[in-house]
């Protein structure tokens, strides 16, 4: 996708951050936690960016944006954003895993790469990586998962994993108390960032905004009360 500019969006945890990326290369990123909702703050962060970088929607050429897991309202949020951009100019999108998309911060490490989110219920979504030849190899598909069974899967392989996300120091502690040599990425490049997303996008197959569907990866806490009750 090279020569192409990419509005790449990230809603799926407190924080929201935006990019405009070419060719591997940031042109313009912001980024804001200041505990307002995604809905009132993303859009306005997104053309802010855009203003200030001298750029306007007629200059991106494909939207990527984070499709979950995640928390469920910021997916949604963000899918919707992305989607209501496309349609309006008719741009391609592409939706990513959020946990793929963190993974990239840590393109420099030799560890496996253990992207983890807090889900809550002592679970986290979590996924694997390895950074080969600058690439990143998927090793797990993304998952639910309780923390247990990490402390059996990093006990079984042998290997030092470095862990990234907004569940990273939840994990990091459990497991160092476990007694297993774990790394846990440096807090400037720990959390979600637009730039990881643009980067989970090259190579990836676009589609039309109405093919985008978020990945939640289990059911909200209304539909397991409501399954509860029936």
């Amino acid at each position: 996708m090279a020569q192409i500019k990419i509005l790449a969006i990230e809603s799926s945890a407190k924080p929201a951050s935006a990019a405009v990326c070419e060719d591997g290369k940031i042109i313009a990123q912001t980024y804001i936690n200041n505990g307002l909702t995604h809905s009132r703050t993303l859009l306005p962060l997104i053309e802010d960016m855009l203003k200030n970088a001298g750029l306007s929607y007629d200059d991106i050429g494909l939207v990527a944006v984070a499709k979950g897991p995640g928390s469920f309202t910021g997916v949604r949020i963000g899918v919707s954003t992305a989607k209501g951009i496309c349609w309006a100019r008719d741009i391609p999108v592409i939706g990513v895993s959020t946990l793929e998309a963190m993974a990239w911060n840590l393109s420099d490490t030799e560890d496996i790469i253990c992207a983890v989110m807090d889900a809550r219920r002592n679970e986290v979504y979590n996924a694997l990586f390895e950074m080969r030849g600058g690439a990143l190899t998927r090793l797990s598909e993304d998952r639910a998962v309780p923390i247990s069974l990490l402390e059996e899967e990093i006990k079984a392989s042998g290997r030092k994993y470095t862990l990234v996300g907004d569940g990273a120091e939840l994990c990091f502690g459990y497991l160092s108390e476990k007694g297993l040599k774990i790394g846990l990425a440096p807090e400037n490049i720990r959390f979600q960032s637009a730039w990881g997303v643009a980067m989970a996008s090259e190579g990836a197959e676009s589609c039309p905004a109405g093919c985008l569907v978020p990945e939640y990866l289990r059911l909200s806490q209304a539909e397991r009360e409501k399954l509860s009750k029936e």
